[in-house]
């Protein structure tokens, strides 16, 4: 989901506008910097000197120059994942009294999320698109990108065992602030107690004087905001940075590198389109008295809303009337159910984080054990939950969870070209999750006094 909404909801389109200009320029920086890195690899064939000086070029300008992108996300890590969670649980103390309508929506947000994650981490592993490259290829990107990184049969030997004391390790390490700088790598790195910590946190602001909960809450949204707008600063580098990155990839790793991204791209699209085509309809036809072929006629107008704008929130407004027009839920149900979702309920986001990171794991020929694997499910819904809606939300959610399994979280470069038209695809399987727990929700609720 992209940062249309923020811009929508304060009515500002010019600068609506210019989110739109950037994707644009970011879309034609990758065009830029792939056609130019394969020309440079046609041209290095016949011409070595050229290939060498290229590789020169992006190991000792570009590379340092896309690196100041991906470092300005980093530092937003922990403390946007820290006070949007937080700020979350903290608002969802508004919602306790709706009780039973409240457990159904948040059971099927939860596990609608979770069997999406699992879907595009089953096929990531069928197709392995990672693994196309070459040894020679992975070793020297593991190289570049994480100099002292352990190799795959290590990194595998070192995950965690899921027993009772294991668990209570991860989730709860005797040292949060170790556990979060990565010096407590028992804890299964920075993400998985910082988000324990986060929930636990809000749950316990929700306790808290009127007066108290709303300093805490006020502070939350500062520091959100600060995030963010550090997050813009970001992305004013990106239509520089990822041609600069992407080119430096290219030239240093081969061809292969262009066929492994579009399989990655191809096998989210189809995880995608299987989440929307089967786990949705499904949910429906069990749990509510809709047809799913008509759901998703009626929804039509919603998803291409949504496909074009990349923005759940910005699509709120035509969600929430779909819902009640169209669809005939009741605006009790819709009125929560699908406000809530457009923060909440991430199935396609979630779903995107899990196949980038065994994707870049691929890459890097680090291999994660099933176990890793379970985590990975439980870790990209939980930190769905907390990505900012701005363009490059996911991003440094994204980098904390390939810290957290062992990979260079410098390895994100490789697919920001492709981020922009994945981006548009699950915000539509957002949108459209939204939707049908709406339609759920509504059939098992009763009706009103």
């Amino acid at each position: 989901d992209s940062g249309l909404a923020l811009l929508v909801r304060n009515g500002d389109f010019i600068l609506m506008n210019s989110s739109s200009t950037l994707s644009s320029r970011i879309l034609w920086g990758m065009g830029a910097g792939l056609l130019i890195g394969l020309l440079v690899l046609v041209l290095g064939h016949f011409f070595p000197p050229v290939l060498d000086f290229a590789k020169s070029l992006a190991k000792n300008w570009l590379d340092p120059f896309g690196q100041i992108f991906l470092r300005l996300l980093f530092f937003t890590i922990v403390p946007l994942v820290f006070a949007s969670l937080a700020l979350g649980v903290l608002d969802l103390g508004k919602v306790e009294r709706l009780g039973p309508m409240a457990a159904k929506t948040f059971l099927i947000f939860f596990t609608t999320m979770a069997i999406s994650v699992g879907i595009g981490v089953l096929l990531m592993n069928a197709v392995a698109p990672g693994k196309l490259l070459s040894a020679e290829s992975r070793a020297a990107l593991a190289t570049e990108y994480g100099p002292g990184q352990s190799p795959s049969k290590e990194t595998t030997a070192a995950a965690p065992r899921l027993s009772f004391s294991e668990i209570v390790e991860m989730f709860l390490p005797r040292n949060l602030l170790g556990a979060v700088s990565g010096k407590d790598r028992k804890a299964l790195g920075e993400v998985l107690p910082l988000i324990v910590f986060s929930i636990l946190l809000g749950a316990a602001g929700v306790s808290l004087p009127s007066a108290q909960k709303k300093i805490l809450r006020e502070w939350l949204e500062i520091l959100s905001a600060l995030m963010t707008s550090i997050v813009h600063f970001a992305l004013v580098l990106a239509p520089f940075a990822v041609p600069a990155l992407i080119f430096g990839v290219i030239v240093k790793t081969g061809a292969g590198i262009v066929v492994s991204l579009g399989l990655f791209v191809a096998v989210c699209l189809v995880a995608m389109a299987l989440q929307l085509s089967v786990t949705l309809p499904v949910l429906i036809a069990l749990f509510s008295k809709t047809s799913p072929s008509l759901f998703f006629r009626k929804i039509r107008p919603v998803l291409f809303t949504a496909f074009s704008t990349s923005s759940s929130n910005a699509t709120l407004p035509l969600s929430l009337a779909c819902a009640r027009e169209d669809l005939g839920i009741r605006a009790s149900v819709s009125g929560f159910v699908i406000s809530l979702g457009a923060t909440v309920n991430m199935g396609g986001t979630a779903l995107y984080e899990g196949c980038v990171v065994l994707f870049i794991a691929q890459v890097f020929g680090v291999d994660l054990s099933v176990h890793q694997q379970v985590s990975l499910v439980l870790l990209s819904v939980l930190s769905a939950v907390a990505v900012a809606g701005i363009p490059g939300g996911s991003l440094p959610l994204i980098a904390g969870l390939l810290a957290s399994f062992g990979i260079p979280p410098e390895g994100i470069g490789i697919i920001l070209g492709a981020d922009r038209l994945l981006d548009m695809a699950r915000t539509t399987v957002n949108v459209a999750g939204d939707l049908a727990a709406a339609v759920v929700v509504d059939s098992l609720t009763p009706p009103d006094p």
